[in-house]
């Protein structure tokens, strides 16, 4: 049933605690190692999962689907939320929160790349004139507002976060492909992960000493980042008259997203971030305008 300002509001809520997600990040990586934030939050987010799954009385269809399709959950679950997950909060461990976060949003311009060879799309001229709005903003951003001297602030992070997007891109371009239900098929992707996650850090990492302040973090990142902002959106997505005017609202994060890292961290933020993501949002909204063209 079609409920535009429910889908608005749900949206609008999703897009509120995704912009969090940044300051989560940083503050949750000044206390532990990228390895134990994911470990912490996969758990959490797991558990508020299996909590919905119980309240939608899926247990029976969870148990088919973890017996017929585990070998389709351990990929999907290897690449999303293991490797996505370590590669972005290295990438936020080596560059502020303001960069990290904002190059990771150039993944829907990788996604348009990677459609190319993996779902055989062609490659149009708006394609061409957002990519080069977006990655003109990344070399803003990296080399703190002075572009023409290729002298990158921390270039491994920068590798880093564009590497996000890439394995980002790709695993919704395989997720087309999927013919689990959304809701089981993100509980046995955390599920099957999970082990993964626990062999990292253990074999990394297990010595590392815990803080009250950095377990509440990740809980919160698990929750807000991987849990519920999943069922708002999806829910905001069923009950739209056009996906795009939801799919619109994202642009409202990153923005949003700054505010937050200046308010609850010591960040300053950097003119050479703001130009940058402008020219990112810039790419983005053209990307999405020649999208709109297409459909109709």
């Amino acid at each position: 049933m079609v409920n535009q300002s429910k889908a608005m509001l749900l949206g609008l809520i999703a897009v509120l605690l995704w912009s969090t997600v940044a300051a989560a990040f940083s503050i949750s990586l000044s206390q532990q190692s990228p390895a134990q934030l994911l470990l912490i939050a996969s758990i959490s987010s797991l558990l508020f999962l299996i909590v919905l799954i119980m309240y939608n009385k899926q247990w029976g269809e969870l148990a088919h689907y973890a017996s017929t399709t585990w070998k389709t959950s351990l990929f999907f679950g290897a690449i999303n939320p293991f490797i996505y997950y370590l590669v972005l909060l290295e990438a936020y461990k080596l560059l502020p929160a303001q960069e990290a976060q904002a190059i990771n949003y150039t993944w829907a311009i990788m996604l348009s790349f990677m459609a190319i060879p993996i779902l055989k799309q062609k490659l149009v001229f708006f394609d061409i004139i957002a990519a080069t709005c977006c990655y003109f903003g990344v070399l803003v951003i990296a080399t703190n507002g002075n572009p023409t001297s290729l002298n990158f602030s921390n270039l491994n992070g920068v590798l880093l976060a564009l590497a996000s997007t890439v394995i980002w891109a790709m695993y919704w371009l395989l997720n087309t492909k999927d013919k689990r239900p959304s809701l089981i098929g993100l509980t046995l992707n955390f599920t099957f992960a999970l082990p993964l996650i626990f062999l990292y850090w253990g074999i990394t990492e297990s010595n590392s000493a815990w803080t009250v302040k950095g377990i509440l973090s990740a809980t919160y990142i698990g929750l807000f980042e991987m849990g519920l902002t999943f069922v708002l959106w999806n829910s905001a997505l069923k009950l739209t008259s056009k996906a795009t005017k939801i799919a619109n609202l994202i642009f409202l994060s990153p923005i949003l997203s700054i505010f937050w890292l200046s308010q609850f961290t010591d960040e300053q933020v950097k003119t050479s971030t703001i130009v940058g993501l402008a020219c990112i949002l810039i790419g983005l909204t053209v990307q999405n305008i020649a999208k709109s063209k297409r459909v109709k």
